[in-house]
């Protein structure tokens, strides 16, 4: 059984389920990329035979399933278990989801929908519209596993009913990940069976829809032509350009980094910041000190952060001193979000080298960037000992939102110390001390919870 889980759930846990589940569409597939598609599902099902003998006898229900000693084996089980039901059978089941706990509704529910998305997509969908908001999140899993299988037919679909898919982008959106819409969901699942026509049918949309299918069609091309990919998207329109850039960098950067840059510098303003940062961001995954040094080549802005944040969280596994370090040397006003990502690290990993390091530090942003994370990470601190480090804080907002983190939580523990805190500070409002006596945690609801200043 063991050889065949890894790839199987790698593609579940991505919203990629669809092809590694026992069926077939529920339309039959036409053109080019239906014969690509059933290419694909000729090619899923001779990896489920090649597996099948090292698989344990199927659960008969979710509760055996869950049962199992393994998370891997239970992931299994469901597997098997929706595999050999009918879609009748499947909306029964989904019917029970409500009763699983959350993180077992999550599982059982992407690894359901997946399945009946192959074997009765627009049963699936329509269930999805008694869902209420959960609907918002299986809806995606079925399109996506749709997609995977038979991308004429859910493209067809998709095209005839567009209102059904108007609130399934932004960024994150559709479950995977990637902020795809729903045009961009089927383009990037019909690009791994036939780019080819893929790319025809992207080309044939309009507006939002046809930017986020190409950026989806020319991201899936550049795992094999990223020459080819990138002077394609060279045409597109600026926003869908820069989009298209940032997944051909991040795809090159993966098979050649060197290559890869030498494209990037053939290009300038945001088409090259964007391709530089989604570059380094994955030079960083094995050798964040090189990508550090290559943070020197890009202009201050949104894109030299996230590359930053990105050579901060790899490094700090390592080396979480010396990761802190480079962000104060090189980061500056770049570098609030990798000293978050540094210190929510060292935090665990050492809480008095890190705090050490905190108190170190000058007044600043960057002081105050690597206070809330501490806070926020280590919670073993006495409250008294937090709200002293809390108030050190420069800025209002973030200052208000970590004591009342800190209150909220030692008034749950000893209401009348807290209350004594409350009643003597002069670090935070009167406003936040009622929020915060009240229940309310000393929330404030402009910022983006946890850090940062709501930019």
């Amino acid at each position: 059984m063991k050889q065949g889980i890894p790839i199987g759930l790698a593609a579940l846990l991505i919203g990629s389920a669809g092809g590694f589940l026992v069926g077939k569409s529920s339309s039959s597939p036409d053109g080019e990329g239906g014969n690509a598609a059933n290419a694909g599902v000729d090619l899923v099902r001779d990896n489920q035979r090649a597996g099948s003998d090292h698989r344990r006898s199927r659960a008969d229900s979710v509760d055996a399933a869950m049962r199992e000693p393994s998370q891997v084996l239970r992931l299994q089980s469901l597997m098997d278990l929706y595999a050999g039901m009918s879609a009748a059978e499947l909306e029964a089941a989904a019917a029970d989801l409500d009763s699983l706990p959350m993180g077992e509704r999550i599982m059982a529910s992407m690894l359901l929908f997946s399945q009946w998305g192959e074997i009765d997509p627009q049963g699936a969908l329509e269930y999805t519209k008694t869902m209420g908001f959960a609907g918002m999140f299986a809806k995606p899993t079925v399109l996506r596993s749709w997609a995977s299988m038979d991308p004429v037919n859910a493209a067809k679909y998709f095209s005839e009913n567009p209102n059904e898919f108007a609130q399934m982008g932004g960024r994150g959106g559709l479950g995977g990940g990637r902020g795809d819409n729903g045009a961009g969901v089927i383009a990037r699942e019909w690009a791994k069976l036939d780019p080819q026509a893929a790319l025809s049918w992207a080309q044939g949309l309009d507006g939002r829809d046809q930017n986020a299918a190409l950026v989806s069609v020319l991201g899936e091309m550049a795992t094999k032509d990223p020459a080819e990919a990138a002077g394609i998207a060279s045409g597109l329109d600026e926003d869908s350009r820069n989009r298209a850039y940032s997944e051909i960098a991040e795809q090159w950067a993966l098979a050649d980094y060197d290559s890869a840059e030498g494209w990037i510098n053939t290009l300038s303003g945001e088409d090259k910041e964007d391709a530089m940062a989604a570059a380094i961001g994955v030079l960083a995954k094995t050798d964040p000190q090189a990508a550090a040094a290559k943070i020197s080549m890009m202009s201050s802005g949104n894109e030299k952060e996230r590359a930053v944040r990105d050579v901060a969280q790899s490094w700090a596994r390592e080396a979480p001193a010396d990761a802190a370090a480079w962000v104060v040397a090189e980061g500056g006003e770049d570098g609030e979000d990798g000293m978050r990502s540094v210190m929510a690290t060292w935090a665990a990993q050492d809480s008095v080298a890190s705090l050490d390091f905190i108190e170190s530090q000058p007044q600043g942003e960057i002081r105050d960037s690597a206070t809330q994370a501490y806070l926020w990470t280590n919670r073993s601190m006495e409250p008294a000992d937090s709200t002293i480090l809390a108030e050190t804080i420069t800025d209002e907002r973030d200052r208000s939102r970590a004591i009342g983190m800190i209150a909220g939580q030692w008034m749950r523990n000893d209401e009348s110390a807290a209350t004594a805190y409350l009643e003597q500070t002069t670090a935070i409002s009167d406003e936040v001390k009622e929020r915060i006596t009240s229940g309310d945690g000393g929330r404030d609801r402009g910022g983006r919870g946890g850090g940062g200043r709501g930019r």
